[in-house]
């Protein structure tokens, strides 16, 4: 797939109202269960830690695809022989 496409792919996925309606949605829940959860359920509360993290991770690496590709096209511009 060529970085184009996959810039492309990526501003559908973001601008996706079902997209970010399921990140928000799943983000919520887990926020909900860590604030509901109790001080002797620490291993709990550390595995909805680490879902709220690789939710982030998620969204940040489709972020940084657009963001690459946006910088890409200013370099070109910018320098169209390199």
């Amino acid at each position: 797939m060529t970085d184009e496409r996959r810039e492309e792919n990526a501003k559908r996925l973001l601008n996706d109202d079902l997209f970010n309606e399921a990140f928000d949605t799943l983000k919520t829940d887990l926020m909900e269960r860590w604030n509901n959860s109790g001080s002797n359920e620490s291993e709990a509360r550390e595995s909805i830690w680490l879902a709220i993290r690789l939710l982030d991770k998620v969204r940040g690496h489709v972020e940084s695809i657009v963001e690459t590709g946006r910088m890409n096209k200013i370099l070109d511009k910018q320098h169209p022989y390199i």
